[in-house]
């Protein structure tokens, strides 16, 4: 069904279903009545006419995924416009040198975004009300239990990691010897919260695991990195987190979970995919879930002699480490790197427009999103890292975590150092400012430990 049928259906009534015509008493019934003369339906006007052509061929692109990646022409060519007129990305953060370099970025940012929008992914008639009801039965949850205004009781300390849970295997990505960690995670939501169940279902995702890269037993520092969405294995996130360059210049351990739903904790053919859904409570239990496996796996760490603890994540791996830092004690450092900040921000903005309004017209977006939300936004709590050890990295061009997403995370942590480099999304990767920036500030805040014995 394309978005013309989709809208054609759910203007006849709820679900897409023809709402029966009322007929009062004294009228005589449709059945009995005399037989009408169908009349001929009116001519298109001549804008229908004119207009049909270039809508025919509108559904013609929104079905094919490399029709749909052209609209980021159109796309970077305003944020360019807007660039240049204005000489600012977003509100006081001026714009960086224009150039072909930047715009490919940009470009490359809008296509991802373009092609992600299949209309197969967009919600049914139905599944706005469900949604909606879900929400609004967790908002009346939340604020019944108190959770709304103080959402730091909302998480609950998950028991320490004993030896015995844990499960490990070795392997080998990228060069990069590793040992997988694997530990029955023990989350569950709250017995009253809504979508429980469905969250629940997810059998794969009870499973809990890290990588750790170490090379010896001697005390050093360990430094959590988180990944992004949609990835979650070794070979991705070796790269995706600088995680060679981390342990062999800076001596530290690393250890990098796999956040709920992604890598071999996937439910579906797209790592993490229900994760960041138009259920979205989803998104509230797979964030919830991904601070108490992390803060398990801290237990453990801390048994194995680590002389401190840093947090480090990319994207939504910067939102959980953001999260994290505001509720988990005795962390000596956190870098978000292109952190989201505010999820429900930024559905608002990568929705297209048709399944915005409709979200909105549901009380989905525009109230009880951003209320429900606050319980794991980073946002909501205090950072306990001292300010002098709180660093954020953000592009320029991002338009998968708009600069705005790093500036509010920025702002609401007292402005800290942060790092802006000319680039998109992934634009980090290979940006040899950015290296130098992770491993500069972990090192100058002395998060290092003794140098590694090559082999």
């Amino acid at each position: 069904m394309d978005i013309d049928d989709r809208k054609a259906a759910e203007s006849g009534g709820v679900d897409g279903c023809d709402r029966p015509t009322a007929h009062h008493d004294d009228e005589p019934s449709p059945a009995l009545s005399a037989p009408r003369v169908a009349l001929p339906a009116p001519a298109p006007s001549l804008a229908a006419r004119v207009l049909e052509p270039l809508r025919a061929i509108q559904r013609f692109i929104d079905r094919r995924a490399l029709g749909r990646a052209t609209y980021a022409v159109p796309r970077t060519a305003r944020v360019i416009y807007s660039m240049l007129a204005h000489g600012e990305m977003a509100d006081d953060l001026p714009a960086p040198s224009a150039s072909l370099g930047f715009a490919a970025q940009v470009a490359m940012d809008e296509a991802l975004l373009a092609v992600a929008m299949t209309p197969s992914r967009f919600p049914l008639p139905g599944d706005y009300r469900r949604v909606s009801g879900e929400l609004d039965e967790a908002r009346r949850l939340y604020v019944r239990r108190g959770w709304m205004h103080h959402p730091d009781t909302y998480h609950r300390q998950p028991p320490p990691l004993g030896p015995g849970e844990v499960r490990t295997e070795r392997g080998k990505a990228l060069g990069i010897r590793y040992r997988r960690l694997t530990f029955t995670s023990g989350f569950a939501p709250h017995a009253a919260e809504p979508a429980r169940e469905r969250w629940q279902s997810y059998t794969p995702n009870r499973t809990a695991m890290a990588t750790i890269v170490r090379q010896d037993a001697e005390p050093r520092p360990w430094l959590i990195c988180v990944h992004g969405f949609c990835t979650g294995y070794p070979f991705m996130d070796f790269h995706g987190l600088h995680t060679a360059r981390v342990h062999r210049d800076l001596g530290v351990n690393v250890a990098m979970p796999v956040l709920p739903l992604h890598g071999r904790r996937k439910v579906t053919f797209l790592s993490g995919e229900p994760f960041l859904s138009f259920e979205l409570m989803n998104a509230v239990h797979g964030i919830t879930q991904a601070v108490w496996d992390i803060r398990r796996l801290i237990s453990w760490i801390r048994t194995q002699g680590a002389t401190s603890i840093g947090l480090y994540g990319v994207s939504l791996g910067g939102y959980i480490v953001s999260l994290l830092a505001g509720l988990e004690p005795d962390i000596d450092i956190v870098v978000a790197g292109i952190p989201v900040s505010d999820i429900p921000t930024l559905f608002h903005e990568h929705s297209p427009l048709h399944v915005r309004a409709r979200a909105i017209e549901h009380r989905i977006l525009g109230g009880t999103a951003e209320e429900v939300y606050r319980v794991v936004s980073p946002l909501q709590v205090a950072p306990q890292v001292p300010k002098d050890r709180r660093f954020i990295f953000a592009g320029y061009g991002d338009r998968l975590a708009p600069p705005e997403q790093a500036q509010t995370l920025w702002e609401h942590w007292d402005k800290p150092e942060i790092s802006w480099y000319a680039g998109n999304h992934v634009g980090y990767l290979w940006s040899k400012k950015v290296a130098n920036f992770l491993v500069d500030s972990l090192a100058d805040a002395g998060f290092s430990g003794p140098p590694l014995v090559r082999n």
